[in-house]
């Protein structure tokens, strides 16, 4: 089976949203994705829903900026994020408590 595309990573990540893990957040977050498949996209959390969208926000509370192929291994659980973080495979600015609860708020 081919690795899947960064849109349809997107799609999965969006189903994989816990709502109930998200009471109280309201945040836009850049995901700055380079390597193979580099792409901005969007993830708004509001109303305990989380929408993806292709392309950039004017002031997110929180950028992530990785390789696409590191972000797809961190979001399905075949590298941990915060190993990642540490070997600077991931980089993250912003709102750093958001940071820690993001892989909370999605089934991995």
């Amino acid at each position: 089976m081919p690795d899947p595309t960064i849109s349809d990573f997107m799609a999965r990540l969006g189903v994989a949203f816990i709502p109930e893990k998200a009471a109280g957040i309201d945040a836009a977050i850049q995901l700055k994705l380079t390597g193979a498949q580099s792409a901005d996209w969007v993830a708004t959390i509001k109303d305990a829903k989380c929408t993806l969208t292709q392309g950039t926000a004017p002031a997110p509370k929180l950028t992530v900026s990785a390789d696409s192929a590191d972000f797809i291994k961190i979001f399905s659980g075949q590298l941990d994020g915060m190993q990642a973080f540490m070997q600077g495979k991931l980089k993250v600015t912003g709102d750093m408590s958001l940071a820690m609860k993001l892989m909370e708020l999605f089934k991995i």
